[in-house]
């Protein structure tokens, strides 16, 4: 089983960086065979582009706003929009922006490529404010990094048995 792990996020915008966090912190671990661990920021095209290696799950890590606590780590099986189920002028709003910068239209686009992998996963964290400037998470998401970190593992023991 291959396994590809993207942190996305912008660390200029404080809590925003919280998935690049994580995908840093995991890389310097003793992961399975067949995991990678990649950073893709903020370009989600950087994300389609790694898909195209052919991958057997993805897990995304990324700040996500459900309305919970700041701090608190989700996991969720995020639906993606089906392109061929748009119009083609929802089509050229959803997919013009060629840097892509929203994991949404970035798995949207692999899909739509048939490179999406059948299980995707989003590890995500509610954000104080990922609007903020600045290069430090709050302390209740920087908390979070390893609640997220443990869940990553988890995830990935029942992936990747050993």
């Amino acid at each position: 089983m291959r396994v590809l792990v993207a942190g996305v996020g912008n660390v200029l915008r404080t809590d925003d960086g919280f998935g690049v966090e994580v995908a840093r912190r995991l890389a310097d671990l003793d992961l399975p065979a067949g995991v990678r661990v990649v950073e893709t920021g903020i370009g989600g095209i950087a994300l389609v582009q790694e898909l195209q290696d052919g991958w057997d799950a993805l897990i995304l890590l990324d700040t996500v706003d459900r309305g919970r606590a700041p701090g608190t780590v989700l996991v969720i099986e995020p639906e993606v929009v089906d392109v061929e189920a748009l119009t083609w002028e929802q089509r050229h709003d959803m997919l013009a922006d060629m840097h892509l910068a929203t994991p949404e239209r970035a798995l949207m686009l692999a899909r739509a490529l048939q490179v999406l992998p059948a299980t995707v996963l989003l590890v995500g964290c509610q954000p104080t404010d990922p609007d903020l400037v600045g290069t430090e998470l709050s302390p209740p998401v920087a908390a979070a990094v390893a609640v997220a970190i443990d869940e990553v593992l988890a995830q990935l023991r029942v992936m990747v048995p050993s």
